[in-house]
């Protein structure tokens, strides 16, 4: 049954019905309007909501949990760990009972903080205004005598609990890990929040150098691990019911520990030895034929405990925080390594290419060696590092051709996988081709400036047959969630590259062997295991007498294990000051 419309008018647009104007159209796109304007209201509010469980939840528990307890953080710091590869904290973390105090449950403050203060030998005043901001954790040590006063005179409040402190008292790599400090202002404290989206406050401790700077944002913890609370009631009494609770083994998932590829037994040996020998320069070790940077060190040294870093800033201990590792110096006879990696690798040269040495009348660069060698075959060059022959061959190579080569090796690039410290711009080869430069050059000094881990890598490519392999110094990141690897995130490097021939790399290690058995670099062999290498002695330019002391090279001979290269400022020779301080961390190394 049809039904005929009652208005046929409004199939074909607005009309006037009653005094009421119909517009489809108009509705339709109001309508539409209004979809749009609650899309967008529900999508500002997901947004919001989001942003408040996600982004800023974290910190917002945080403020929850402290509106509802009294609480003391029972570790020195809320963040990640800095690692050698085999999760060993490189700061020295350990624990030890302290005492935490709770001022709510003293019946008399004043007296209770007296008695406490006299224990401690501290000023009561001191104590009196930590209770004003409610409970507190006192740091420094105890002696055995004041921890058995302490017990005897049983004050309410006070408790004796483990803390977990961040550093020890031998802290290894300080110039890797480096030190924190407090936020002094707003600038710092938005710029930190923009850059890992953490809550942050003035006056949190934060890194300031090295890998605590560095990874700051992975470090960074938003909740405690460990802690000690009281429940208090919405108007901040302490609740008498629940006591004192103490946990130690929450979860954080926002703080994740740095991995580096630093061996911490390594890197304790080298430090040991060092602190006994070196009073000022550098040792890097690498794993011979991989891209590891098993330890780093530099000396001076300093401890990097916030409670040390204010007495050494206060001090103006001047050029102790520069890390000599990744510092430029004049590498001396050690970059003659180049020179004899390009005349072999293009057939310049063979072993018995015969030179020329008139000794200390040798121009334009006279020889240690003041009787002179006389003729000399490039072989016996190499072992006794002679200059003028090595200043011959840079005549015969050519600036290009040394540049070219120099470059190959990676000593112009300062690339640190995992470690994106500032590079220096003062490096440049192309200096080596200006007017007077070649000769200088050719013997490592004038322009010629290179980092020790430069020179790591350069020597871990002849001790791998040829391969270069871009230093590595952090592996990647571990956190909580641990399944098969303790890395749950890695740091992908450059891929190694091939730069010599195998041959070449082969005449190169016979060379460097022939260094330590017979030539300037003989206080660096090692009995049964023996080693190779080359001496570096590089005056330091506007010192008179100063030379900066080298010993660049592997051990084992055969088979290398590990690559070292030594730095020893204000030293004698390369052959009397760096090469014996090779040899005691290879015997050492070689025994682990």
């Amino acid at each position: 049954m049809n039904v005929p419309s009652l208005c046929p008018q409004l199939m074909n647009g607005p009309t006037m019905v009653k005094g009421f104007l119909f517009l489809p159209a108009l509705k339709n796109h109001r309508l539409n309007m209004s979809r749009w304007l609650l899309l967008l209201a529900f999508l500002a509010i997901t947004w919001q909501l989001y942003n408040i469980q996600v982004g800023r939840g974290t910190a917002l528990a945080v403020q929850a949990r402290q509106m509802n307890v009294e609480e003391v953080l029972l570790e020195e710091y809320a963040r990640g760990q800095i690692t050698d590869r085999s999760g060993i904290p490189l700061t020295g973390v350990y624990t030890a009972n302290g005492v935490i105090v709770f001022p709510q449950l003293m019946e008399d403050l004043q007296q209770n903080s007296n008695t406490l203060a006299h224990i401690l030998n501290v000023n009561p005043d001191l104590l009196t205004d930590k209770a004003i901001d409610g409970a507190y954790r006192l740091t420094a040590p105890l002696k055995t005598a004041q921890l058995h006063e302490l017990q005897q005179a049983n004050l309410p409040g006070v408790f004796w609990l483990p803390v977990t402190h961040r550093y020890g008292t031998n802290p290894l790599a300080a110039h890797v890990t480096g030190h924190l400090g407090k936020i002094d202002s707003h600038e710092q404290l938005k710029q930190l929040r923009l850059a890992s989206g953490k809550h942050y406050d003035l006056g949190d401790w934060v890194g300031k150098t090295g890998l605590e700077f560095f990874y700051e944002a992975q470090l960074k913890g938003q909740q405690p691990k460990q802690l000690a609370y009281l429940a208090q009631d919405a108007q901040g009494r302490i609740i008498s019911g629940p006591g004192l609770t103490v946990e130690t083994a929450r979860s954080d998932p926002s703080r994740r520990d740095v991995v580096t590829t630093i061996d911490y037994h390594v890197q304790q040996i080298v430090e040991e030895v060092m602190d006994a020998q070196v009073d000022s320069g550098a040792v890097v070790v690498m794993r011979a034929g991989s891209d590891e940077i098993l330890a780093l060190a530099s000396r001076p040294g300093f401890n990097p405990a916030p409670r040390y870093m204010e007495e050494i800033i206060n001090a103006s201990a001047g050029d102790v925080f520069i890390d000599r590792n990744v510092s430029l110096f004049q590498p001396g006879s050690v970059f003659k390594v180049v020179l004899a990696a390009a005349a072999l690798d293009t057939g310049l040269v063979d072993n018995n290419f015969k030179f020329y040495c008139a000794g200390s009348a040798a121009e334009p660069i006279h020889c240690w060696y003041e009787q002179g060698h006389g003729e000399i075959t490039f072989q016996e060059a190499f072992a006794h590092s002679c200059n003028p022959s090595f200043v011959r061959l840079g005549e015969m190579l050519g600036a290009d051709q040394i540049i070219n080569y120099a470059a190959a090796l990676g000593l112009a690039e300062q690339t640190i996988v995992g470690y994106p410290a500032k590079q220096s711009t003062r490096q440049n080869l192309s200096t080596i081709g200006s007017a007077f430069n070649l000769s200088n050059s050719s013997i490592g000094q004038g322009p010629v400036l290179v980092t020790p881990v430069q020179l790591a890598a350069m020597i871990n490519t002849i001790a791998s047959s040829g391969i270069y392999f871009t230093p590595r110094l952090v592996t990647g990141f571990s956190d909580e969630i641990k399944e098969r690897s303790p890395i749950t995130e890695y740091i992908e490097g450059p891929e190694p590259r091939r730069v010599l021939q195998p041959d070449t790399a082969r005449q190169l290690q016979e060379l460097m062997r022939l260094t330590t058995t017979e030539g300037a670099g003989k206080e660096a062999d090692l009995p049964v295991w023996g080693s190779a290498g080359k001496t570096g002695s590089a005056e330091v330019a506007g010192e008179e007498d100063t030379v900066n002391a080298w010993f660049a090279g592997y051990t084992p001979a055969d088979n290398p294990r590990y690559v070292i290269v030594v730095l020893a400022e204000n030293g004698y020779s390369g052959g009397a000051t760096a090469a014996p301080v090779f040899r005691a961390i290879a015997e050492k190394l070689l025994q682990l």
